[in-house]
């Protein structure tokens, strides 16, 4: 409560000198957490361009208090900004729910405010292995629209700073298609073998019935909205594959799983798990065969009849 108070007084005290109020990085983590929305600019010294943006955003913060009843702060050389772009500052971030958007448009107020009212809501949507296919119905192609979907995992230091940037792509394309991610190591392990997904971050746009990989190493904003609308046309065009069985993922796991430890083999543990799978491949096999040469028992009253007779 003290806090609160103690923002509010020194927003008050700043909106008297026309200028953003500064804070530090552990006042930012409490507001993320605690706030529903927030606008932070990452300025440093002696920046023109970020003098220009921290103009625009006095100009507008009295808008943006009333339509999104957001606090409008700065950090000045924070350690922070490379959790949301790797770029220099300024960066504008919008944080929904602890949820970065960057604002990659002009230098405008209004487009800004536009910008903000227009995307309180996160528009990136979270696919696991259970959700994948029956929302994006991506190998019928069916009636949920297009799929531009990004695979990434928690411990990548690129997926995390494309958080912010997948959202203001999402910001982009919302109104054509559905921005999703899935994370590769844990809840969507199985989808990412199924689309032979080894590195991250990895973009795949799913459209009628087709999938299209990005194949560019430039993740910024324009190129992956540009990718999305047009760009992929000029990609082959590739059929989805259907779900792995059980036994096509047990081999696809095994072979992600050698592909993200290579050091494994060097201390034998790699052929010991290949052994394990051999192994494990021929007991489906010879379970599998058992199954086929079991009569039925259609065959086996068949067989009693004609004895009978």
């Amino acid at each position: 409560m003290r806090f609160s108070l103690f923002l509010l007084f020194a927003a008050i005290f700043c909106h008297a000198k026309s200028e953003l109020e500064q804070i530090l990085d552990d006042e930012l983590v409490n507001l993320i957490r605690s706030e529903k929305y927030l606008v932070v600019l990452f300025s440093t010294k002696h920046c023109r361009e970020c003098d220009n943006y921290e103009n625009q955003l006095t100009a507008i913060r009295e808008d943006v208090v009333e339509v999104l009843n957001a606090w409008v702060v700065k950090l000045i050389d924070s350690s922070m900004t490379r959790l949301y772009t790797p770029n220099k500052e300024p960066a504008v971030v919008f944080f929904r729910h602890g949820i970065p958007l960057l604002y990659d448009g002009p230098i405008d107020d209004q487009i800004i405010l536009d910008t903000f009212s227009n995307n309180k809501e996160p528009a990136v949507k979270e696919l696991t292995d259970e959700t994948f296919e029956h929302l994006t119905q991506a190998a019928s192609g069916a009636t949920t629209g297009d799929w531009f979907v990004q695979f990434y995992t928690t411990d990548c230091v690129e997926c995390q700073r494309m958080q912010a940037k997948w959202e203001a792509v999402g910001a982009h394309l919302k109104s054509r298609m559905n921005i999703a991610r899935v994370n590769r190591a844990t809840t969507g392990a199985m989808t990412a073998r199924r689309f032979d997904v080894f590195e991250v971050p990895t973009f795949i746009l799913f459209k009628k019935g087709k999938m299209y990989k990005y194949h560019n190493q430039d993740f910024e904003i324009k190129s992956l909205v540009a990718f999305a609308q047009d760009w992929f046309k000029n990609m082959k065009p590739e059929n989805v594959p259907v779900p792995k069985s059980p036994f096509d993922d047990l081999i696809a796991a095994t072979v992600t799983f050698m592909k993200d430890n290579p050091y494994l083999w060097q201390v034998g543990f790699g052929s010991l798990l290949l052994g394990l799978v051999i192994s494990t491949v021929l007991k489906f096999l010879k379970k599998s065969e058992k199954v086929e040469e079991k009569p039925s028992k259609s065959q086996k009253k068949s067989k009693k009849t004609s004895k009978k007779e």
